[in-house]
């Protein structure tokens, strides 16, 4: 079985009748850095580091009693959202070398996203990213994914792991649902006690037994001279330590990576402390190759200080736990990408948020838990984190979605997960970042997704492929597709029938319009609610939309003025929402900046 994009299977094992196909594309691939390492990956569909099998079963794996990752961490019963679901598997991603970044390159990419199409295939999860965005046109995914959207397959996509830097997401395009990422109501402690009683909490799901006292050293103290620069001075980085000082002793390194945990065990430490180099609470875990474990930010000073004021400092290092329960949640991972787009400020990107952040799932077994040529550890489930994970949950809910709604459009699966989306956690106070500040649309995009309510949203916000064909006019893209031309009086991008409204440069007064589909009761009366952006008034006619009938469409018109002197090119957010008064909510967020 050869063509051009698919060679015959190798190494590839078939272990159930969930996957009902399998490709890989290497052409593109090898045209830019040759002949695939076959000590680096599998030349066949077959995954070789994890990733393909952590996301995958996500979506689809049957139930499975006493899962867990290394260590019993997350102990319970795993499954995938849809375990009834068939999947056929794209590889279009490869690592040249140990040290080297995934590639995935687009012409490999959009031959899979042919294949997908012809397969039949009814939602596309893809959880790749990039660190920034890039135009349409030079966009595999978002060519590929407009492409299938012409088919009216659904595509989820990762928003990137570039945060928190402002205007990090990818995968912009908005024919396809760009997910951020957010925590779940877990931790994974581990309790340092050091010499003088004080208490610090940790964050590992590093398996160990060690309860010994061990001296303790701040690793600025044990660095090699010449080795470190004020940039990596106390980080632990490959090395940097010497083994004379380190060896026997416990290391606190001010940030922490596996690459760091790397180097102590290389200088012979007996364990590491490493402080989160993320700020506020999100941690993201993995199996260190000697015991370890992470402090919050807030701890790294409190360590520092016991140790440079003690003449002989030591630590205790106690095994890690998992405690479900752990207060608001979900936060925002401190790792997912932020908007507002980079392509195209005038649609809100990420779509929306999905737990990202510590997720178990399966893994395979051709790869140890942290992905490290020096580990040999073999696992069935692994605790992995990123918009990678957040992805396949929201790809998922559309799969039960387009099950329950098999007349359902995409966009109109994209506007239920919307709309009735949370901005709230689960002690009903606003959603945070990991540094405890109010997160934005700009962080999870219409908020929080929540499956059960998606099912049933009351009003759908639907588009057309034409209305993306429109929509790419406007930005000068139109030539995505040859057949369609270009109308005499193009609509701004803002005026596309999305569930979200974003309006960059706002000179003075701009009014644009929402069409939406009543998927909820027959005989309905819609009023909408207001919560203007600070800064801007918004005004929306009519104010109540009459239904009689299920699939009846109506009309409004939003109108965004500027009220007040405020900052130009800074954003500001707000929100509308049109309830019927029996429980359906159809909230969507406003986000504007002035010229």
């Amino acid at each position: 079985m050869k063509n051009n994009t698919y060679e015959a299977v190798k190494n590839f094992i078939t272990c159930c009748r969930k996957i009902i196909g399998a490709r890989y594309y290497l052409k593109h691939y090898e045209a830019e850095h040759g002949p695939v390492k076959e000590k680096m990956e599998f030349r066949s569909p077959r995954d070789k580091n994890g990733h393909g099998t952590h996301t995958a079963s996500t979506i689809g794996g049957r139930r499975v009693p006493n899962a867990s990752s290394l260590g019993g961490f997350a102990n319970g019963t795993a499954s995938g959202g849809a375990p009834l679901v068939r999947l056929a598997i794209y590889k279009v991603c490869w690592q040249p070398d140990p040290l080297d970044e995934v590639v995935c390159p687009d012409g490999d990419t959009l031959a899979a996203f042919d294949d997908a199409i012809k397969d039949g295939v009814h939602v596309i999860s893809l959880s790749i990213g990039s660190n920034t965005s890039s135009p349409y046109a030079e966009d595999g995914t978002a060519i590929g994914s407009l492409h299938a959207l012409k088919r009216d397959i659904i595509v989820v996509c990762s928003a990137g792991n570039s945060g928190p830097t402002p205007s990090s997401v990818s995968n912009v395009a908005p024919w396809l649902i760009s997910v951020g990422a957010s925590s779940i109501d877990r931790i994974f402690q581990s309790t340092i006690v050091l010499g003088n009683g004080l208490i610090v909490q940790g964050r590992t799901v590093t398996p160990f037994r060690k309860t010994k006292k061990y001296p303790l050293v701040y690793a600025v103290d044990v660095e090699i001279p010449g080795k470190t620069t004020n940039l990596t001075t106390g980080g632990c980085f490959p090395g940097t330590l010497s083994k004379k000082l380190v060896k026997g002793e416990v290391v606190f390194c001010w940030v922490g990576f596996i690459s760091q945990a790397l180097e102590v065990r290389r200088a012979g430490g007996v364990a590491a402390i490493f402080g989160n180099p993320y700020g506020g609470k999100g941690v993201d875990e993995s199996p260190f190759l000697l015991p370890g474990t992470t402090v919050l930010q807030n701890d790294r000073a409190t360590i520092v200080s016991y140790i440079l004021n003690n003449e002989n400092p030591t630590a205790t290092l106690f095994p890690g736990r998992t405690i479900i329960g752990t207060g608001p949640a979900p936060f925002m991972a401190p790792f997912t990408a932020l908007g507002p787009n980079g392509i195209e400020p005038n649609i809100l990107k990420p779509d929306i948020t999905a737990p990202g952040l510590n997720i178990l799932a399966a893994w395979t077994e051709a790869s140890p838990p942290t992905q490290l040529l020096q580990d040999h550890r073999v696992v069935k489930y692994n605790i992995a984190s990123g918009t990678s994970m957040s992805c396949p949950h929201v790809s998922t809910v559309a799969a039960l979605l387009k099950a329950i709604h098999p007349d359902w459009s995409s966009a109109t699966i994209r506007s239920s997960l919307m709309t009735t989306a949370r901005r709230v956690n689960n002690v009903q106070i606003p959603i945070t970042d990991a540094a405890e500040n109010i997160a934005t649309p700009f962080h999870y995009g219409a908020g929080h997704f929540q499956p059960s309510k998606a099912v049933d949203p009351g009003l759908v916000y639907d588009a057309s492929y034409t209305d993306y064909l429109r929509f790419l006019s406007s930005s000068g893209t139109a030539f995505l597709d040859s057949s369609f031309k270009c109308p005499k009086h193009v609509p701004p991008p803002s005026n596309l029938n999305y569930p979200s409204l974003a309006i960059a440069k706002l000179n003075s007064t701009m009014t644009v319009s929402r069409t939406v589909t009543n998927v909820g009761t027959g005989n309905s009366t819609y009023t909408v609610s207001i919560v203007p952006p600070p800064g801007y008034t918004v005004e929306i006619l009519p104010t109540k939309l009459y239904f009689s009938k299920i699939g009846e469409k109506q009309s409004f018109s939003i109108t965004v003025k500027v009220a007040a002197s405020i900052k130009k090119t800074k954003f500001e957010f707000g929100w509308f929402a049109w309830s019927d008064g029996a429980g359906h909510v159809v909230r969507s967020p406003i986000v504007v900046s002035a010229a």
